[in-house]
């Protein structure tokens, strides 16, 4: 297993290797995705598009099994820049996180941390003074939340991560249970750095 970073695109040849991860990873609670990916070509072009973009992907014998993103708030898409727009937030400062995700097998591995040190890393080479990333708000009675799940809040707070709920964007993507896409609330939460 190795981890290996990419930018712009360097991504190229894995674009298919991380759609078909994020594909598996965001089925599961709490996004329950149900996508293509031609759709997931379609979003990971704006990580090829960005130079200053960061893709940390984690190999298993050139199998895609792991990967973050990260890339410049002002390189994304109008949908992630909107909540801060309207707060008075200057992009230009900021580096949004994209996904952080693992096949299960991989999990537990201390995974999850190397990839918040790898993107705080790059977004201090960005001079980024805010590093942001969203999740899914989903309600604790969710008919589809497993028993044993564990949100990842924790996880966050301890990397110095504070959930902003007067940040917000609303994604549209179909469920696995839906004939249709519908909108989705997520959160954002943030890291200041001096």
């Amino acid at each position: 297993m190795e981890i290996i970073e990419v930018h712009g695109p360097e991504l190229a040849p894995y674009i298919d290797g991380l759609g078909q991860l994020r594909i598996a990873v965001f089925r599961e609670y709490p996004y329950l995705y149900d996508g293509s990916l031609e759709y997931e070509r379609d979003y990971l072009k704006t990580y090829l598009d960005s130079p200053r973009s960061l893709v940390a992907l984690v190999l298993d014998e050139s199998k895609v099994v792991g990967a973050t993103t990260c890339m410049p708030m002002a390189e994304e898409g109008p949908e992630f820049q909107e909540a801060f727009t309207k707060a008075g937030y200057d992009l230009s400062t900021i580096c949004y996180f994209g996904e952080s995700i693992l096949l299960p097998a991989y999990r537990g591995r201390g995974l999850g941390k190397e990839f918040f040190t790898r993107r705080e890393a790059h977004a201090q080479k960005l001079g980024s003074t805010i590093t942001t990333f969203c999740a899914v708000d989903r309600p604790a009675d969710h008919p589809r939340r497993p028993a044993d799940y564990v949100p990842l809040d924790g996880l966050w707070t301890k990397q110095g991560y504070t959930k902003h709920p007067e940040l917000q964007a609303t994604f549209v993507w179909k469920e696995i249970d839906e004939a249709a896409e519908s909108p989705k609330t997520l959160t954002f939460w943030l890291k200041h750095w001096s």
